[in-house]
């Protein structure tokens, strides 16, 4: 079992800036994470959609609507994430879940934590 706890959220003009931080533990298996990723659900009933992803040789995958204002990066164990967003834009506005992914196609994810960029 793997637990993710997001922080970091909150409010924020536009223009702004947030860093949302996904902290991992529980067991072993926590070692076993191969990415850790950033997704958020745009509208209610609408799926979530990848925003950023890094693996743990450092690959970086970012959605389009965010490449240049944000940046992933870890910590040297892959047992956390930290997504800086600057120029943050009222689009952002969601809530943003941490995902880690293992092995075998396992998931956990984060319970989210809420942006709000205000015009």
């Amino acid at each position: 079992q793997v637990q993710l706890v997001e922080s970091g959220g909150g409010l924020v003009q536009a223009g702004g800036t947030l860093k949302l931080s996904c902290a991992a533990s529980g067991s072993a298996s926590i070692h076993s994470i191969n990415s850790l990723g950033w997704y958020r659900r745009q509208a209610p009933g609408n799926n979530v959609e990848l925003v950023a992803e890094i693996t743990r040789d450092g690959t970086t995958n970012y959605a389009d609507s965010v490449k240049g204002r944000f940046t992933i990066s870890k910590d040297n164990a892959l047992t956390s994430s930290y997504l800086q967003m600057n120029s943050l834009k009222p689009e952002d506005t969601s809530v943003y879940y941490c995902k880690a992914a293992l092995q075998f196609g396992l998931e956990y994810w984060g319970q989210g934590t809420q942006v709000t960029v205000s015009s």
